[in-house]
């Protein structure tokens, strides 16, 4: 819960960029209900034939051709309900990014002078792609996802409650147990994901530092220790990911499911205990397969925690950049009433602790001066000098 205190800030921020598109996203949600209760209603008809129709002797062909049309109008209903929320929310997810990236674009540019000197160029350039990537997915998969998967439960959770009361009390007993789950996950994902970033950014760094000193490491011969620097990188980031996947598969499906075949026990003996005609086949049916379905959006937002964290961190990287200091310039506009440049005791350092100038003093004459020094002492050409830009 403290993780996620830390995390809400920078996912709160994300999520602002959505508000000006307010109205194509609750058309989507609205959309998804409408198909999570369309699929959730299919069932229902099942169990109803189930129930009533088996029973009877005879099979009445009107009510039989009723249900089998309802029931392919319901999932013909839902496919093209999810197929334009899809449209809505992609839409609305690329807009929302293309705003973001043009506003890190911006702050990179904006940095001051002495960032690009302290910084590694390949870490901004991952800021501005990589993790401008990742926040993608949030607004394309996790958002999508999550809000499907809610709307899911949702319809499922009142489907079950209208059918049988003590049997969706036994099916709910499996979400205090998965709320657990999720937070252990949360616990042990959050640092593996944020060293993922970074190791990330060191690979993004160490390729645009080859990249762009290839004539130099070349003429050293230096490739094999900036090969061994990235092949460390990439090992170090192959295994943070190996960790995630280890923790995803011990903590999400094979867990979930064991879950959920203990609830599915729960409901057969409650079906096997209650007096005859208490309980109907058809309801039974409709049980196990709303408990089949349920199983798989639960994975699904319990899965999402991981591309969610990375989103979150990598967002974080992103604000940390939009919101770093800006290149600052003087006030005094003023044009230059001479080129004359005189620098005292001028000491420079990339790092406080590591200084490369000591106490430099220099003075750079205006042209006009430096073009009479020239004319004296070597005889050139005014029209010649006239050419030259001496710093």
């Amino acid at each position: 819960m403290r993780k996620w205190r830390t995390l809400w800030p920078s996912l709160k921020r994300l999520l602002s960029y959505s508000a000006p598109y307010r109205i194509p996203l609750l058309q989507a949600m609205a959309m998804l209900w409408l198909a999570a209760g369309a699929e959730v209603a299919g069932p229902a008809i099942i169990s109803y034939f189930i129930d009533h129709i088996l029973p009877l002797k005879t099979f009445p062909a009107l009510p039989i051709a009723l249900l089998a049309l309802g029931f392919i109008a319901l999932l013909c209903l839902s496919a093209s309900l999810r197929y334009f929320q899809a449209l809505l929310f992609n839409r609305t997810a690329l807009a929302v990014v293309q705003t973001l990236r043009t506003e890190v674009m911006d702050a990179a540019l904006r940095q001051p002078l002495s960032t690009f000197d302290n910084q590694p160029v390949g870490q901004l350039i991952s800021r501005v792609t990589n993790d401008t990537e990742v926040v993608k997915d949030l607004f394309v998969t996790v958002m999508a996802t999550v809000l499907r998967c809610f709307a899911l439960i949702g319809a499922m959770l009142v489907a079950m409650f209208a059918l049988d009361w003590r049997m969706a009390c036994v099916a709910l007993v499996m979400f205090p147990a998965i709320a657990i789950v999720m937070m252990i996950y949360q616990h042990y994902s959050t640092p593996i994901v944020r060293r993922l970033r970074a190791y990330l950014a060191d690979i993004n760094d160490g390729f645009n530092e080859a990249i762009s000193g290839m004539s130099i490491i070349q003429q050293f011969r230096q490739q094999r220790r900036f090969g061994d620097r990235l092949a460390e990188a990439s090992e170090a980031h192959y295994q943070a990911r190996m960790q995630t996947l280890r923790l995803e598969g011990f903590l999400l499906r094979p867990l979930l499911s064991l879950l959920s075949a203990l609830i599915l026990c729960g409901l057969l003996a409650l079906f096997g205990f209650s007096p005859v005609g208490t309980v109907g086949v058809g309801v039974l049916y409709a049980f196990i397969n709303y408990l089949g379905r349920l199983n798989e959006p639960l994975i699904e937002l319990t899965s999402q925690q991981a591309m969610l964290q990375q989103a979150v961190v990598a967002g974080e990287r992103i604000f940390e950049l939009m919101d770093g200091d800006r290149q600052q310039y003087g006030g005094d506009n003023r044009p230059l009433a001479s080129g004359r440049i005189d620098i005292r005791d001028l000491t420079f350092a990339y790092r406080a602790d590591a200084p490369v100038l000591r106490r430099i003093s220099l003075t750079v004459p205006s042209r006009r001066y430096r073009r009479a020094i020239l004319s004296r002492w070597w005889g050139i050409p005014v029209a010649v000098k006239a050419r030259w830009r001496i710093c």
